[in-house]
C-alpha cells in the first residue's frame, strides 16, 4: 500500500516527459526511395542504354533512343 503513491507519481511522471522525449529524438530518416529506369534498345548498334542516360531523336514515329551521338547521326542518315 505505501508503493502505490510512488507508482502513481512515476506513471505521471512518465505521461509527462514522453512527449518531450518524444521530440528531442532525432527525426526518422526517410526510407531512400529507388527511382525505377528502364532499359531501352538502340536501333542502330542494338545495345541496350538507361532510358535517362540515352541521347533521344524525335521524327514522325516517335521517339527513338541511341546511345551515343553517333548512332544517332547514323540513323538520319539511313
Amino acid at each position: 500500500m505505501r508503493l502505490l503513491p510512488f507508482f502513481i507519481l512515476a506513471v505521471v511522471a512518465i505521461m509527462l516527459l514522453l512527449p518531450t522525449l518524444r521530440r528531442l529524438r532525432p527525426p526518422a530518416r526517410p526510407v531512400p526511395t529507388t527511382v525505377r529506369d528502364e532499359l531501352v534498345k538502340d536501333p542502330v548498334c542494338q545495345t541496350y542504354i538507361v532510358k535517362s542516360r540515352a541521347v533521344r531523336r524525335t521524327d514522325a514515329g516517335g521517339v527513338r533512343y541511341f546511345c551515343s551521338e553517333q548512332c544517332a547521326r547514323l540513323d538520319a542518315g539511313r
